[in-house]
């Protein structure tokens, strides 16, 4: 088993340092921004990286877009799936993109974070942690941050991914999460096969960043699920069947 980490814009793959560990020598975070100009390029060169066809991929916000992306790329190589902060179904907004790029250009990449990523982050959430966060985002070059914008805002919807793969979904919001927020992780949750919703007290969009602890609990959980499914990847396991 081995478990791909997808980051969320506007950090790279030390988002998830603190999830690093659950599963030794078979864990990888990769940085998406140099692997290509759109979502799809990057799922490749994402699932390039690792080698095995029993994977958990986790995604973050745009990485779990990218995750969605590896499930449709690879099917049968997914163990389950873990989205974050993700919304499967994309409605083209050219209008929103243009003037995120534009305070990109203009103002730099301190005033985007600002305007558009740290009213993500949960009221609840300790500030040391968005400080951190905003130290690691704003390592990131610009040219970085424009593709990622460029990729979030020219991704396919891939919501047809969730009621056609037959393996557990699980779906993770943070409590104050607007983005996409409770109502639709719950609609996606429901419409997966095998679908179901995590809800994180007090946290906001960057689960990874605001909760490790409490999301080493529940990818820990999900390990110790798929173990016994190892041997028969066709059968989602009890624990992940729809609820409700």
């Amino acid at each position: 088993m081995e478990m791909l980490l997808l980051h969320a814009l506007p950090f790279d793959g030390s988002m998830w340092a603190d999830q690093m560990h659950l599963l030794p020598g078979s864990t990888f975070a990769p940085t998406l921004y140099s692997l290509g100009e759109n979502i799809e390029e990057w799922a490749v060169k994402a699932l390039e990286l690792v080698e095995g066809d029993h994977i958990i991929v986790v995604g973050c916000s745009i990485g779990g877009s990218c995750a969605l992306e590896v499930a449709a790329l690879a099917p049968d190589r997914i163990a389950a799936l873990v989205l974050i902060g993700t919304k499967a179904r994309h409605r083209p907004e050219p209008a929103f993109q243009s003037s995120a790029l534009k305070l990109l250009q203009e103002q730099g990449p301190e005033a985007a974070w600002e305007t558009y990523w740290a009213p993500l982050f949960s009221r609840s959430t300790d500030c040391q942690v968005v400080e951190t966060a905003k130290t690691n985002a704003l390592r990131q070059s610009l040219h970085d941050i424009e593709n990622g914008v460029r990729v979030f805002h020219t991704r396919p919807s891939r919501d047809q991914v969730l009621s056609s793969l037959p393996k557990p979904i699980l779906v993770v919001t943070g409590e104050d999460d607007i983005a996409p927020g409770l109502k639709t992780s719950s609609k996606q949750a429901k419409q997966a096969q095998h679908g179901r919703l995590q809800i994180v007290p007090d946290c906001g969009h960057y689960v990874p960043l605001e909760r490790p602890g409490y999301l080493n609990g529940v990818l820990n959980e999900l390990i110790l699920s798929l173990r016994p499914a190892s041997l028969d990847r066709n059968r989602p396991n009890e624990h992940f069947c729809k609820q409700g």
